[in-house]
């Protein structure tokens, strides 16, 4: 018997959908009838092996007329070539809420009184310096990626391989030198000036030349910053006095910049602009991408199809965009990717294996995840600091500790000094297994001389070990360093506040916060929200969270509105759990199995009816789990009891 392909291995470790599969096997023969056995074995065992909890599908096998899905619920839609009706221009799509968008489209600032309920130390935010800038100057500056996430870390990783590729030219890779580019300098010691007028100064008035090398240094340097706003801003000058020639890798930074910092839509209007000779497959990618971060199944569909039809090959990157998908928002769709992987001979990267490590680790099988672990090594692929990582934290989270601080071990090697990369994880993971005296002996070797990422995992540490004076102290020398102080310093140590439900440190963190002059982001406010919810008082965090979406240049985050969604099913006050999960339609959520399970908890507290839910969910196209099931059942108002069936 011949030996079973990586992809059934990895099939083996991740696949929990059975009748599908078996439809699209039965369907096809290009398999051997001894992988043909193989995946057999897996299709029953896949009816075993969980994938946990999984988000429904937020896609319905009924397509309307001239688009597609990527993967319908139907048994030729992977296998099978097929005559399919042409696609509209990607760019011309028609418009959705972006759950990236940045630009606000909740509302403007209310003429209204100041709610009293907001007077006692959080109003300062509303009147920040922050709250009333821009959307489109530097909307992004500082800016949190807030959704869908293998873990925080582990987004602005796969994020940062983006901005990399993006940013890298063909005449040098010295953007990823440490040392600051001339360039950026200018651009954020500008203070009051624009980006146009700084670069202006620094090439006129100061003889500076602009070359290729020194332009990618800057914009992979306000990138890693998150200084989008200006990074786009320096783009655009770039671009209107003819310093650069553009090429397709500057257009397709540029779109990704103004995703990032106005939104979906904006970017796919910017698509248009582009001349057609430079709409090419680092184009799309970038589109792909960036609809990916936003969550938007039909759109990242139509461009991962529109790409297929452009001629362009199935690659690792497309493949590993729509699994990242997938994970967020539909999991029994990731082995209908590794069948499409198999079938196209696209090879598995590293990334592909740390989604599905993280798939299952998520989802509590450590068995399954160690066979992916096991595969990926089998192939030839090692993990990286951050798959290290990722595995290490799944091991801590199911309480095996021992297994966790082996990988720890691992990622140490034979001097913690060389390896430095790891520390930031290793202080977080060595707090959540409770080992004071590791994450001090990490800290020891960082403090004299602290990075930034470095200096935040360790507020975070400490705050985990109930060291919260030693949070403060960490963050004070934050604020000392020589950097730009930004909303996301604060956070950190706010949450630490959170944890502990000291309301009235983090009071006075959001003033000193204000008067800071630091922008506001959504980050900040999820922090706040929570704050006051675990404080019980859910009306405040209710009023905070209504005054903030009117408010702030960026989208709320969706934990935002659960925090307070769960607090008011709790109490079975079902009036407001609907109102709360009518605001997250209003700002952009699609709906999920998530807010439904919510609002029927509010009913079944509250012991009133549910009457329609089931037809509420068919509407939005989601589809109960076990729990959810049971849930509807137990507040059917027609359901059938003993006592009933007597009366009847």
């Amino acid at each position: 018997m011949c030996k079973p392909s990586v992809f059934m291995l990895l099939l083996s470790s991740v696949s929990s959908i059975s009748l599908f599969l078996n439809r699209q096997v039965k369907s096809t023969d290009r398999f051997e009838r001894p992988s043909m056995f193989a995946l057999s074995k897996v299709l029953r065992r896949s009816q075993r092996l969980r994938l946990g909890a999984c988000t429904t599908a937020l896609y319905s096998n009924e397509i309307q007329s001239g688009e597609r899905s990527f993967f319908t619920l139907q048994s030729n839609s992977i296998l099978h070539e097929q005559q399919l009706e042409p696609l509209p221009r990607v760019h011309n799509m028609s418009s959705s809420m972006s759950n990236r968008l940045l630009s606000s489209t909740a509302g403007t600032k209310s003429d209204q009184e100041e709610d009293d309920d907001l007077e006692d130390g959080f109003s300062e935010l509303e009147n920040s310096k922050s709250g009333q800038e821009s959307s489109t100057s530097s909307s992004s500056d500082d800016s949190d990626v807030d959704e869908g996430k293998l873990s925080a870390a582990d987004d602005e990783d796969e994020e940062e391989e983006l901005e990399l590729d993006l940013a890298e030219t063909d005449d040098s890779k010295k953007t990823l030198e440490k040392k600051q580019s001339e360039l950026f300098k200018a651009i954020v010691s500008a203070g009051g000036l624009s980006v146009g007028s700084a670069l202006d100064k620094w090439v006129e008035e100061e003889g500076n030349e602009i070359t290729r090398t020194e332009v990618a240094k800057a914009m992979l340097q306000l990138r890693r910053r998150r200084m989008y706003g200006r990074a786009l801003q320096m783009s655009e000058w770039l671009e209107a006095n003819k310093k650069i020639e553009m090429n397709e890798r500057d257009y397709a930074s540029r779109l990704d910049l103004i995703v990032k910092t106005r939104g979906l839509e904006k970017g796919e209007a910017y698509v248009d602009k582009i001349p057609k000779s430079f709409r090419g497959e680092v184009m799309y990618r970038t589109l792909l991408a960036n609809c990916v971060v936003a969550c938007n199944v039909k759109k990242s569909e139509l461009v991962f199809n529109r790409m297929k039809d452009l001629g362009f090959p199935r690659s690792g990157f497309t493949c590993d965009q729509m699994l990242l998908l997938y994970k967020r928002v539909d999991r029994k769709k990731i082995a209908d990717v590794l069948l499409l992987m198999e079938k196209e001979n696209v090879k598995p990267s590293l990334l592909t294996y740390k989604i599905l490590i993280d798939v299952k680790g998520s989802s509590n099988d450590i068995k399954g995840m160690e066979q992916v672990v096991e595969t990926m090594k089998d192939e030839g692929v090692e993990p990286d600091f951050n798959t290290q990582a990722i595995i290490a934290r799944h091991y801590s989270v199911a309480g095996l500790k021992e297994k966790a601080e082996s990988v720890l071990k691992e990622m140490e090697g034979e001097s913690l000094e060389a390896n430095r990369r790891a520390f930031k994880d290793l202080l977080s993971i060595y707090a959540s297994l409770g080992r004071e005296d590791e994450v001090r002996r990490v800290w020891k070797i960082c403090e004299p001389k602290p990075r930034f990422e470095e200096s935040l995992s360790a507020i975070q540490a400490f705050g985990k070990l109930n060291k919260v004076q030693e949070a403060e102290e960490v963050f004070e020398k934050v604020i000392k360093m020589d950097r730009r102080v930004s909303s996301n310093t604060f956070s950190v140590l706010l949450r630490v506040y959170v944890d502990h439900k000291m309301l009235s440190k983090g009071k006075d963190l959001v003033k000193r916060m204000a008067e800071s002059g630091c922008r506001i982001e959504a980050s900040t406010w999820d922090a706040l929200i929570r704050l006051y919810v675990e404080a019980g008082e859910v009306e405040k965090a209710d009023s905070l969270l209504s005054k903030a979406s009117k408010q702030s240049h960026m989208k709320l985050m969706m934990s935002s509105f659960m925090y307070i969604m769960d607090e008011y099913a709790k109490r079975g006050d079902v009036h407001n759990t609907e109102k709360i999960f009518q605001k997250m339609r209003e700002v952009g959520y699609t709906s999920r199995l998530r807010q439904f399970q919510a609002l029927m908890q509010g009913y079944l507290n509250a012991k009133a009816p549910a009457y329609g839910m089931r037809d509420r969910m068919k509407a939005d196209n989601i589809f109960p789990n076990k729990a959810m099931a049971a849930q509807l059942a137990q507040g059917d108002p027609f359901k059938k009891t003993a006592i009933s069936d007597i009366l009847d």
